[in-house]
């Protein structure tokens, strides 16, 4: 299998596993659904870890697991912001939104380095993803109340206007943008591949933690209620396994990045046609942009 087919099910998985976190987060009855999202994601993480450790050979230790245990928690909680932000707002919105972090990682790098690295198209790209984000807060604030209602009579779930809808999801972007600038600096000192490791078997604990508590709480785990959690848990893993491998083929990365780049797109897609979520054109114009900005990205993080 080549680079493009491992790109694609990288797309596939991960839009995927957006879709299924959603179902499996949107019911407003449980106040808890994202910690169990969490025990769903913590588990199938702990299951490929330990192929990893026993089967890959991947080296492990306590230092390991404590170094990267800044980053690791900046990653788990913003899936946990992430996953608790789905119960309020549309997909279609908030996976654009979780998946500007990089544009904010940008930022980052020119308060902290300056804009000397970087051509024209980065700024662009950075400029496209913000304005897009940024847009799409405007069209959701500024919406008509009676417009919102009608195009969401088709929908599988209704939402009313607020901003907690935004603010989760762009608590997400934040989370994971500090995430993704502290594994670069921490990454020069580890392992990538122990570095994997430790953040699975940090997540795995994080859902133990979570389980406990569930159970303390006596809360109620049903099958119908967490088979999408865990199907959603098995697509981001097992898309992670195929970005790996599509990256790995280092002469078409240029090609490979925008393709698992444009993930939200699909779960733009998934949630229009599965969903039947309904937005205004407004709001498309502003996923159009920053979704633009991200392949952009992609291309040039190649």
């Amino acid at each position: 299998m080549n680079w493009f087919w491992f790109a694609i099910i990288a797309l596939l998985c991960w839009s995927g596993s957006d879709f299924f976190s959603k179902i499996g987060c949107v019911d407003g009855r449980d106040k808890y659904s994202h910690l169990k999202m969490v025990i769903a994601v913590g588990a199938v993480m702990g299951l490929h870890a330990a192929y990893e450790v026993f089967i890959g050979g991947t080296e492990i230790s306590w230092q390991v697991i404590f170094t990267y245990l800044p980053v690791s928690l900046l990653y788990i909680l913003s899936m946990a912001m992430g996953y608790v932000g789905l119960r309020y707002i549309e997909l279609s919105i908030s996976s654009p939104i979780c998946n500007s972090s990089g544009a904010l990682v940008a930022v980052a790098t020119i308060i902290t380095s300056g804009i000397s690295g970087m051509n024209g198209w980065q700024i662009a790209a950075i400029v496209l993803v913000c304005g897009g984000v940024i847009g799409l807060g405007v069209a959701e604030m500024t919406e008509d109340e009676e417009l919102r209602c009608a195009r969401q009579e088709k929908g599988k779930w209704q939402y009313a206007k607020n901003w907690k809808a935004l603010l989760l999801p762009a608590a997400y972007c934040v989370l994971d943008a500090a995430g993704t600038f502290a594994d670069s600096l921490v990454l020069e000192t580890l392992n990538e591949d122990s570095a994997n490791v430790a953040y699975e078997l940090t997540f795995l604990a994080a859902g133990v933690f979570c389980l406990i508590f569930l159970l303390v709480k006596r809360q109620r785990f049903t099958l119908k209620a967490e088979l999408p959690k865990y199907t959603g848990a098995i697509f981001e893993t097992a898309g992670q396994f195929a970005y790996i491998y599509a990256l790995a083929d280092t002469e078409h990365v240029a090609m490979s990045a925008p393709i698992i780049s444009a993930y939200c797109a699909a779960s733009v897609l998934w949630s229009r046609l599965f969903l039947k979520e309904r937005l205004s054109w407004k709001h498309y114009l502003a996923i159009f942009v920053a979704v633009v900005g991200i392949v952009i990205m992609g291309v040039f993080d190649a």
